[in-house]
């Protein structure tokens, strides 16, 4: 049975833009925060975002209101959980905070009803130690902004029935999403695991002054970056020849960092009080636009590539009742 009542924990960064994603695809959406001022702002943030959608032209006004609709904000965790068919948590990165979640949650939702943590770095199975029914504990890892990002990683409970993990595959296809599966657990995951590979070569490249942080960032936006969105790695090595690709790692590998702690412009950088949006400076020379404004452009950006893949066919469109218009 198709999963059509979901309710999302925590209105912040991640928690308002899973719950956008599930409103655009037709799902009932409650959603809840701990502090009426942080759920007034996941709500203002996702107007905000549905605005820009209809302002961009992937989505239909009418669409938007029916979607904005479709969100019930709420204080009252005992209002959002029960009659939820899939709870997606959304509290912050601590164990703790999750454990205690987690019980209220398992107090609250009916025993058919899934809990899929949005954790980037804790592992499935500490989360789900305490859980009275791990089995339908199951990660579903949404990258940010969560709206237009289609990628989810998903990584079930080794008890979760394949029915259920179907009927949760199903739900992130219906809202546009590209779930992919992991099949067994690992720290990071892939995609954070893949991002900090290259996050630590470009910092160990600045650290020995090779080149600017800008050309830098630019050798990954030109570059790599500009053709990632449509080919990944593998795909990358298959058109290249992986006769030359097993020359190219086999001479750069004895080269590239094998740093096993953050590196040092980073931890710099941190020491400085330079924590880049959050305070104005960066690794990057500031911009002179305010965080909330490199936000929408990012969002803007975004929008045009998925409008792009979408016609490449290397992308699938929301369905459901959200028209993405060409």
């Amino acid at each position: 049975m198709a999963i059509e009542r979901v309710a999302v924990v925590g209105a912040g960064v991640m928690g308002h833009g899973i719950a956008l994603s599930y409103a655009l695809a037709g799902l009932e959406v409650r959603l809840t925060d701990v502090a009426d001022g942080a759920l007034a702002r996941g709500v203002a943030a996702l107007e905000r975002d549905l605005a820009l959608l209809v302002e961009e032209g992937l989505v239909h006004s009418g669409d938007a209101a029916a979607a904005r609709g479709r969100v019930v904000p709420s204080l009252d965790l005992g209002e959002v959980v029960p009659g939820a068919e899939l709870v997606t948590e959304c509290v912050p990165e601590s164990l703790p905070l999750k454990h205690e979640m987690l019980a209220r949650l398992e107090g609250l939702a009916g025993s058919g009803t899934v809990i899929a943590s949005n954790t980037s770095t804790l592992p499935l199975g500490e989360i789900a130690a305490r859980a009275r029914e791990p089995a339908r504990v199951m990660l579903t890892h949404f990258f940010n902004p969560a709206h237009l990002v289609p990628l989810v990683e998903v990584l079930p409970h080794a008890s979760t029935p394949p029915g259920v993990l179907a009927e949760v595959l199903a739900l992130l296809r219906r809202t546009g999403k590209r779930p992919v599966l992991l099949r067994k657990e690992c720290p990071g995951f892939i995609a954070n695991r893949l991002q900090v590979a290259l996050a630590r070569e470009a910092f160990a490249l600045l650290e020995a002054g090779v080149a600017s942080a800008e050309d830098i960032e630019a050798a990954v936006t030109e570059g790599p970056g500009f053709r990632w969105s449509f080919i990944g790695p593998f795909e990358t090595a298959d058109l290249g020849g992986l006769d030359t690709w097993e020359k190219v790692i086999g001479n750069l590998a004895p080269h590239l960092s094998r740093a096993e702690e953050p590196p040092e412009p980073l931890r710099a950088a941190v020491r400085r009080g330079d924590l880049g949006a959050k305070t104005g400076r960066g690794i990057l020379p500031p911009s002179g636009k305010s965080p909330e404004d490199r936000i929408r452009e990012r969002d803007r950006a975004l929008i045009h590539l998925l409008r792009g893949k979408s016609r490449a066919g290397g992308a699938a469109p929301a369905s459901g009742p959200v028209t993405i218009l060409p």
